[in-house]
């Protein structure tokens, strides 16, 4: 893996991948290979195509898609024209992409028109105005741009002079609690936490790295795209998840590397037809963005049969704060987040709340310095929001997120506790739980449960069954006093679980009771 004294932009990165990776697959997509050569080629005249649009140094340009090649060499093509990549949500409507339009002032956008069966040019066009926008592009007509304007020179002078302090991105937030905001980060920082990941996993050119993340989310990008081109890997991208389809990919192309949100192994664990296949090539799966229940990677290790399961923690403001290492302890590896990675630290305040410092907190909130001013203190502590634990080793255990505690007859519940102890209980899949009003107790716990498809108990567990499981195990004031069976829990793309839509105040609607799906963290592309 290179070194980040010479790499330090992306452009420099793709073309020393290039250089050294040359005819090494870089991607492979419904049967067809994309070298490191070849994808240096497509971006660089892709960044002349940008270039002859009027695309200038500094400008910010969106991409609007699902996982794909073409994705990818929009997305690079980006910085090596000089410009910074603002990657949108593929399941984001026109009216939500024509705001980021406007709060980006961007001057190009490539969108995947189709996809899914929507119309997303017409869409974005009827949306709003556009001003800033110079062109709208469909992400299949990249090749046949006009490249005459622009020469090869003149773009590759463009990606010389890229800095490292440059802007490579700005992503915006899930915006759960509230408008989305754009976390912007500097070409060295977009490289520097992908090679620290890349690093601790152990991640190199003979892997074969099954992208399921989304690239519009940061972990599908940096440690997905920028881990490629850091490691030699060959990238396989999975525009949609299927659950039968990632199995038949595993086993056919020897899958070796998987991360993803706990969705996507539970689904894994599920599948009704996993026994038929061999998924015995997976060496590496990394998994966190969520409290993850300490069965599932018991489970993943004996049953998945993953060499290497580790945890991780980490946000769009800061992509990876601490990770496992491959010699953790099984206990370690199932019950905390990892130690932080190098350049990161990170410490407990006084009401719990974890704080994170280092090379790879954002640069700060696109236009917004108050938001900005909200989240990073004035010692460069960024206020994550997650209430944690650090043990001596210097392990973090996320325990709960700040605003998910709720207060029963003057006790703090933390709702993660009682999720942990009731992902034990024999059928169930999914489980959260949120508290609720109470005239007696202030709040009181409600149980969330998605019963496990096929399970012995999946048409007899009832509420009764979940609150005396609790009891035995959690003081009362942690037992929910009510229980609510769901076909599926509401996550966003990082998969954790949108709690305020349970409590009500996002529409979420429960449906009867029916077998959990397999397609898990597919929600987030899946039709």
């Amino acid at each position: 893996m290179f070194g980040l004294d010479d790499t330090a932009t992306l452009p420099r990165l793709l073309r020393a991948a290039a250089d050294r990776y040359g005819d090494r697959p870089a991607y492979v997509e419904a049967g067809g290979t994309l070298t490191y050569a070849q994808l240096l080629a497509r971006v660089r005249e892709t960044a002349r195509g940008y270039a002859g649009l009027g695309v200038a140094p500094g400008d910010r340009v969106l991409v609007w898609g699902p996982n794909s090649v073409d994705w990818v060499v929009a997305a690079l093509a980006v910085s090596y024209a000089g410009g910074t990549l603002v990657p949108v949500n593929s399941r984001y409507t026109g009216h939500e992409v024509a705001d980021l339009v406007d709060r980006t002032r961007a001057t190009l956008a490539v969108v995947h028109d189709g996809f899914l069966g929507r119309t997303q040019i017409a869409d974005l066009r009827a949306a709003g105005e556009l001003a800033t926008v110079r062109a709208v592009l469909a992400l299949g007509d990249l090749a046949a741009l006009d490249t005459k304007s622009v020469s090869a020179e003149e773009v590759d002078a463009r990606a010389a002079a890229v800095s490292p302090d440059d802007v490579a991105d700005i992503l915006f937030t899930s915006g759960t609690t509230g408008r989305s905001k754009g976390a912007m980060s500097a070409h060295r920082q977009t490289i520097g936490v992908a090679h620290a990941w890349a690093e601790l996993g152990g991640v190199g050119a003979e892997d074969r790295y099954l992208v399921v993340n989304p690239f519009f989310h940061s972990f599908g990008y940096k440690i997905g795209i920028v881990v490629g081109l850091l490691t030699g890997a060959t990238l396989y991208p999975v525009p949609t998840f299927d659950v039968d389809e990632t199995m038949a990919l595993i086993e056919s192309a020897r899958i070796t590397v998987l991360p993803g949100a706990p969705t996507i192994y539970q689904s894994l664990l599920t599948a009704p037809g996993r026994a038929d296949r061999d998924l015995s090539s997976l060496r590496l799966a990394v998994t966190g963005a969520a409290v993850v229940p300490v069965v599932l990677i018991e489970r993943m290790r004996d049953e998945l049969g993953i060499d290497q399961v580790v945890t991780a923690f980490g946000m769009t403001e800061a992509v990876v704060v601490t990770m496992c290492r491959e010699d953790d302890s099984a206990e370690t590896v199932a019950t905390t987040c990892g130690r932080a990675i190098p350049g990161m630290g990170i410490r407990i305040a006084e009401n719990g709340e974890l704080l994170v410092r280092g090379d790879y907190v954002m640069l700060g909130y696109l236009s917004d310095p108050a938001a900005t001013a909200e989240a990073i203190d004035t010692d460069g502590w960024l206020h994550t929001g997650d209430i944690g634990v650090i043990d001596e080793q210097g392990n973090l255990t996320i325990t709960d997120r700040l605003k998910d505690m709720y207060i029963s007859g003057g006790f703090n519940v933390y709702p993660a506790e009682v999720e942990q102890a009731l992902a034990r209980l024999d059928g169930v899949a999914d489980v959260a739980v949120v508290g609720v009003p109470d005239e007696r107790l202030g709040e009181v716990g409600k149980a969330y449960v998605v019963v496990s498809a096929g399970s012995a108990t999946e048409s007899s567990l009832t509420e009764a069954d979940v609150v005396a499981y609790c009891r035995e195990r959690l003081a009362n004031f942690k037992v929910p006093r009510h229980v609510e069976f769901v076909d599926a829990l509401p996550r966003n793309l990082s998969g954790k679980v949108l709690k305020t839509e349970l409590r009500g105040t996002g529409g979420f609607e429960t449906g009867a009771r029916a077998p959990s799906s397999t397609n898990g963290p597919s929600d987030q592309e899946s039709p």
